[in-house]
């Protein structure tokens, strides 16, 4: 993964970690970051096989962010 599109990755996390839905399971979760990731910039097959791989690795790391965003944003 180029580190710019590791930056990205992490910029549209951070940006969207409070909307981010806790209640997928894990597959469902990496195909709907997949999405919007893919409706923000376009990514070949190759990279989008990397960027899942990628998200299946830190997707508990991504959802302890969205819970405490979620939960910093009800309190």
């Amino acid at each position: 993964m180029s580190p710019t599109m590791m930056r990205q990755f992490w910029a549209f996390i951070d940006a969207t970690r409070s909307t981010i839905p806790l209640a997928l399971d894990d597959r469902s979760l990496v195909q709907w970051l997949l999405r919007q990731v893919r409706s923000e910039q376009s990514l070949d097959r190759h990279q989008q096989d990397i960027l899942g791989d990628y998200i299946c690795q830190r997707l508990a790391m991504i959802r302890d962010m969205a819970q405490e965003s979620q939960f910093a944003y009800h309190a």
